[in-house]
């Protein structure tokens, strides 16, 4: 080795020496070309112990980024977990059956799986260059068993999803002499809800908006339909998805077991601002439902100023920076909307009548009434937009989007596409009849809509 070292120096090369280490087989035995036992356990320790850190900073950017114990417990506004009414309760049942199936799927598929890999693994390096097994075709009992254990499955999921399909199809034959019919039809992007069995003399049926109140305890029979395109009807605590599609029928029926108020909203894609069309239904006991009955089939409530009265404030300073997808409810409301809703039910004891005055002319000077049924006050309007006759009674605006109060609706005045892009107030009112609105003139406007109980 030296002779050649020092034949190619009097050459002119270099000669680089492989390090001794390469040729000494005890360091083979200190590191192995193939993995010890030792070695493997030490690999899946440390594997574990990077999932077990992964999973905390998982935990702790839950917990960082404001998700509470709600979350955990899946019962939020729109969970399908809590629900408070027979149809949801059955399809709730579905769906444990099977989780409970798959979950049974999944434990005995992952053990055989766990149990092989490590029964057959290789545990040295004469297994791991071994030749392969003789391949076989399988086994016909275990084939046949595993088709038939396939089967019963299904079969163990399929029955309550009939059961269920069958129960939620229509109001039971035992409850259908007590059950009441309400109409709900889907625009873009806001509901309206018909109550036939209230006729109002010269107006026809009781009319909501994005608000459907119906009594507690009872079934409750809704025909679906679509004046424009392809909706979706959910309200997950008290019924599944439905379909309203233009120019056919459908229906569902739901019943509350309580009073109590319910978030939905529509669950099929239907444009710009499918995401903002939201309902809210309130559950209400036998007395408080006809009692809300008469106020909605009476008139728009008229506050009465004197001629001689002026505006206490020309107009108040509400907010102008809203960012587009900015929250509009409040936490007080969440904390118990149902109180929030009857309080809403009840006049603002220091109303300003004189500016709610100025706000009803205002009302018909911008052509408002033009589109916005308010019967009492003034003739016009159309069904095909929202009837505001008793809005100031409800606790959401904007399709359920924003809580009902003079700030949101201040925001809802003066921005109607930033809150809810491509809507027709603004396209159709505000674009095409050329309407502009001074900080004075929505808070009159503000005035008189909050004053119509």
């Amino acid at each position: 080795m030296r002779n050649r070292e020092q034949n190619l120096r009097n050459k002119g090369l270099k000669c680089r020496r492989v390090p001794k280490v390469f040729f000494d087989w005890s360091h083979f035995a200190a590191h192995p070309p193939f993995p010890t036992e030792s070695m493997r356990l030490n690999s899946l320790l440390t594997h574990l112990a990077r999932w077990r850190a992964s999973a905390l900073l998982l935990g702790a950017t839950a917990l960082l980024t404001g998700c509470d114990l709600n979350f955990w417990r899946m019962d939020g506004h729109q969970s399908t977990i809590v629900v408070n009414g027979p149809v949801a309760r059955s399809q709730l049942e579905v769906f444990y059956v099977t989780c409970y199936v798959t979950l049974a799927i999944f434990v005995i598929v992952g053990s055989v799986l766990a149990y092989t890999t490590w029964r057959f693994r290789a545990k040295s390096a004469a297994d791991e260059h071994a030749a392969p097994p003789e391949q076989g075709h399988g086994n016909p009992l275990i084939e046949l068993g595993l088709i038939g254990a396939s089967v019963l499955a299904l079969v163990i999921i399929a029955i309550p999803t009939l059961k269920a399909i069958w129960f939620t199809y229509d109001v039971p034959v035992e409850d259908k002499a007590d059950v009441y019919e309400v109409n709900a039809t889907a625009f873009q992007w806001w509901f309206r809800f018909e109550y036939p069995a209230e006729q109002i003399p010269g107006s026809g049926p009781l009319l909501a908006s994005n608000e459907l109140v119906i009594p507690a305890g009872r079934p409750v029979r809704i025909t679906l339909r679509s004046m424009d395109v392809i909706h979706s009807f959910w309200i997950p605590k008290l019924a599944g998805k439905v379909d309203m599609i233009p120019n056919r029928g459908n229906f569902l029926w739901l019943k509350a077991d309580a009073p109590g108020y319910f978030w939905g909203q529509c669950a099929e894609y239907c444009g710009d601002s499918h995401a903002v069309m939201r309902l809210r239904v309130i559950a209400l006991g036998p007395r408080e439902f006809n009692d809300w009955l008469n106020q909605q089939s009476a008139g728009a409530r008229t506050v009465t100023a004197a001629a001689s009265d002026k505006p206490k404030a020309q107009f108040a300073s509400y907010r102008s920076d809203w960012r587009r997808n900015e929250r509009g409810y409040s936490e007080k409301f969440e904390l118990n909307p149902l109180d929030a809703w009857r309080a809403h039910q009840e006049p603002d004891q220091h109303e300003d009548a004189a500016l709610i005055a100025k706000g009803r002319e205002l009302f018909q000077a911008k052509t408002c009434f033009s589109c916005h049924v308010i019967r009492g006050h003034m003739v016009g309007g159309s069904s095909a937009y929202p009837d505001l006759t008793h809005v100031g009674a409800r606790t959401t605006i904007a399709a359920g989007l924003l809580e009902n109060n003079p700030e949101q609706l201040a925001r809802w005045i003066s921005h109607p596409d930033q809150v809810k892009p491509g809507n027709k107030m603004y396209v159709t009112g505000y674009l095409g009849n050329n309407i502009k609105l001074t900080p004075a003139d929505v808070t009159a406007l503000v005035a008189y809509l909050s004053s119509l109980k």
